[in-house]
């Protein structure tokens, strides 16, 4: 018998760690905003991965689009401005969006309780935004896994004390 490892990891490399936010393309942290919610939501209120991403996703977005309205059109790609323009990366963010992110963040919240669930997911942060009008007018991008907002046109609706003709 020749000598040699033994056990699981025998002759393999150990991969390297991958955050969340690589994962998913982002340059916010997924981490400690999935920490951030958690610590914010009500007792025993639990928050989704994927609520981090998307929220991450938002922020992200928010700051891009504030930053170019500030900076002018000479961005970067994705939408970003280029790293030697932004000095501290979470500057725009504690100024621009973390009111924003409050009162999407209530919002969503207030959408799952009135739902009767503990858990804010990405329909619940569609709800919220597609039910403000300043936030549905700002955020027009497209919440994967949110769903559509039902709307049934006036004309549609019976009005109270008719009824059907067979």
């Amino acid at each position: 018998m020749a000598g040699g490892k033994a056990g699981k990891d025998s002759g393999k490399a150990k991969a390297k760690a991958v955050s969340r936010s690589q994962r998913a393309g982002l340059q916010f942290p997924v981490g400690r905003i999935h920490r951030h919610l958690k610590t914010r939501t009500t007792s025993h209120g639990r928050v989704g991965a994927t609520a981090a991403v998307y929220s991450a996703a938002i922020l992200e977005y928010l700051t891009a689009e504030a930053v170019s309205t500030v900076l002018g059109p000479e961005t970067g790609t994705r939408g970003l401005p280029p790293p030697h323009l932004l000095l501290q990366p979470y500057t725009s963010l504690c100024l621009v969006s973390g009111r924003l992110f409050r009162k999407v963040l209530e919002l969503a919240g207030n959408a799952s309780k009135d739902l009767k669930v503990k858990r804010i997911t990405p329909r619940h942060l569609q709800l919220a935004i597609r039910g403000d009008e300043e936030l549905d007018s700002l955020i027009k991008a497209t919440i994967a896994g949110g769903g559509v907002i039902p709307h049934i046109h006036k004309s549609l609706i019976g009005k109270k004390g008719q009824q059907k003709t067979a």
